[in-house]
């Protein structure tokens, strides 16, 4: 059922020197799903020691004292965990002890049963002791055991939870689901880049939007986004926005993606946060949001550095919040302005975010028609093309660094996107009149 020679091999010598050994985790669950299955991890009765000895080669990165051992081979990096019982988990993440046990008791101490299941690849066997395979074929999300206890062991699992339902398309089974949101104010101390890792998982799954109803539904939003809560019931123009308020709007956006990039489900999920904080009624009664792409920008940029984002997937993103109201004026832009629009790096997100924005309301796609045309018609030479003069030329001509410097250069840059200037000798002539 799984192929994996590397990993095969593994398993046979540590069998063979008198070992059980079998595949274990999301790799048996995504093979009897027929999903890619990237890693392989192992887990067997060898102490770590028994295995250290079997493979010398296999490193301890402060695992050992879980019964964890890596070891890697060609491409791949194993992991190979000792069947254990798991002592209490006094800081919400980490057991304080483990105890070296059977694979049926080891099965027990997991997280879902999906993922509670192992695979034996000498004898071609599933070993299922907590019913993992009746609920996959159920399409359902089990905790393994009391759900309390599962969730309290670790709290991520709250949000790991809700990742594998969007991932599989499964539903989380009631009891679970009660355990999740009574338990979902506990997510607090969990650290934020933990979070951060599985709200990217639920986003750029195949269903973002449902990612966002049980994230909402369960209270993790609350904890972790509360800046989004302020999104339901904030009113739009029924012109505009047909669709409904802010909070609709935003959902019904997610559910044009599938499997999009960090990106562009971070970009679509905040575009429009600043709404409430600038929303205005008119005395005609049309509703305003003046400056909400710079307020929700700068709120995405909090909400994202609070989660421990990258800078540059901060700066991308602010960047598709920001802009996003830009390309109504893109017909009447000039030249010059429209390739810098296009040349922007995020400019791929910021147009599907666009597209995603305009069906999602108005449902007008004149603009991003326009745009695509304007792709095709500019080569990629005329839409990034290199500076015909430097700060340093502008130097020789006396021209000091400063804003002035800065101004000639963008206006040089402008003439030239525009074909009004095309080689170095009338660059710099057309630098000297600027400079006056």
């Amino acid at each position: 059922m799984i192929r994996h020679s590397a990993a095969e091999e593994i398993v046979r010598r540590l069998t063979e020197a008198g070992h059980q050994a079998v595949y274990a985790g999301g790799c048996v669950r995504d093979a009897i799903l027929k999903r890619p299955y990237p890693d392989v991890d192992i887990a067997t009765s060898a102490t770590p020691d028994q295995v250290q000895a079997l493979f010398p080669k296999a490193s301890d990165p402060q695992g050992k004292a879980f019964g964890v051992i890596r070891l890697k081979q060609g491409n791949h990096v194993f992991e190979i965990a000792t069947f254990r019982v798991d002592g209490p988990y006094l800081d919400g993440r980490r057991p304080s002890s483990v105890t070296f046990t059977t694979p049926e008791e080891d099965a027990k101490r997991r997280d879902f049963t999906v993922n509670g299941m192992f695979f034996d690849p000498i004898q071609n066997r599933v070993l299922d002791f907590v019913g993992g395979k009746a609920d996959l074929e159920s399409k359902v999300i089990r905790a393994i055991g009391d759900p309390t206890a599962r969730f309290t062991e670790d709290r991520l699992r709250l949000f790991r939870a809700i990742r594998f339902a969007v991932q599989l398309g499964f539903n989380i089974e009631p009891k679970t689901w009660e355990a999740l949101g009574r338990l979902s104010p506990e997510s607090k101390n969990l650290a934020p880049e933990r979070v951060r890792d599985e709200l990217i998982k639920i986003f750029t799954s195949p269903d973002p939007a449902r990612g966002l109803d049980l994230l909402h539904d369960s209270g993790l939003i609350s904890v972790w986004i509360p800046e989004l809560l302020e999104m339901r019931g904030c009113a739009q123009s029924p012109e505009h926005h047909p669709e409904g308020d802010v909070w609709i709007h935003t959902r019904l956006l997610l559910t044009h993606l599938k499997n999009p990039s960090p990106i562009l489900a971070l970009s679509a999920l905040l575009h429009d946060i600043g709404k409430p904080r600038t929303s205005r009624t008119e005395p005609s009664g049309r509703i305003r949001f003046f400056g909400h792409e710079g307020v929700g920008a700068r709120m995405a940029e909090e909400i994202m550095r609070r989660l421990r984002f990258s800078n540059e997937q901060v700066e991308s993103v602010v960047a598709c919040v920001a802009n996003h109201m830009a390309f109504k004026d893109a017909p009447q832009m000039r030249v010059s302005t429209l390739k810098r629009l296009l040349a922007r790096p995020t400019f791929v997100e910021e147009l599907e975010l666009h597209r995603i924005d305009c069906t999602s309301s108005h449902g007008e796609l004149d603009i991003h028609r326009f745009l695509v045309a304007k792709q095709s018609e500019f080569s990629q030479e005329e839409i990034k093309p290199k500076p015909l003069v430097s700060g340093h030329d502008l130097r020789e001509l006396g021209i000091h660094p400063g804003p002035q410097m800065g101004r000639i250069l963008g206006q040089l840059m402008d003439e030239q996107l525009e074909g009004k200037i095309s080689d170095r000798n009338s660059a710099l002539k057309r630098a000297g009149e600027l400079a006056g």
